[in-house]
């Protein structure tokens, strides 16, 4: 099953120091609860894993990021990942992940992917493959945002160009041990009893 997904979202930070962080592979799968880099393999390759967990259940899932474009002009970055678990399930991911001017002097985080699944987790559907996207997604912005605001802010005036002071490599936030499929089950029912009240209510 193939989920294509394309997001904007706002953040309370510069844009230099949201490149600091999304240029940053190690900061940007810190971001991420539940995934962490596990071994270097060359300069743009990685073995990695993402811990999933469903109440008593869990799942690990183990495979390779590639770093496949880092266009600091642009401000964009590309990943390919593509990972399996011992049950037989299998996902990868085409990313491609850019930063635009915001408002007052902020940032938006501009993410275009291609997600493709097989096994179990591809009898959930595309619907609620795309809900559960949409809640990590968040998740992963807000820790991005927490991630740039954490470093030190540009000196003088704004002028595109990566200030010495803020060109230490990127701090990843505290995250999750694993991701919690239970959590996000539980927005997408909170969700679900929201639109349907709303629906009555009009």
């Amino acid at each position: 099953m193939e989920v294509k997904l394309d997001k904007r979202y706002p953040l309370a930070v510069d844009i230099d120091r949201a490149w600091l962080v999304l240029r940053d592979i190690h900061a940007v799968t810190g971001c991420m609860p539940g995934a962490e880099l596990t071994e270097e393999l060359a300069p743009n390759r990685y073995k990695g894993t993402v811990k999933v967990k469903v109440g008593p259940a869990s799942a690990n899932f183990g495979g390779d990021v590639e770093v496949r474009e880092v266009d600091a002009a642009a401000r964009r970055i590309r990943l390919y990942a593509k990972g399996a678990d011992k049950g037989g399930s299998s996902a990868s991911m085409d990313l491609a992940a850019s930063l635009e001017p915001g408002d007052a002097g902020q940032s938006v985080l501009v993410g275009s992917s291609t997600v493709v699944v097989s096994g179990k987790f591809a009898q959930f559907g595309g619907r609620m493959m795309g809900q559960v996207s949409d809640l990590i997604l968040a998740q992963f912005a807000g820790n991005f945002s927490t991630a740039a605001l954490a470093l030190p802010a540009p000196g003088g005036a704004a002028t595109g160009v990566e200030s010495t002071a803020a060109a230490a490599p990127a701090a990843a936030p505290a995250r999750a041990k694993e991701l919690n499929a239970f959590a996000i089950l539980w927005g997408l029912i909170k969700g679900w009893i929201a639109g349907l009240f709303g629906k009555r209510a009009s």
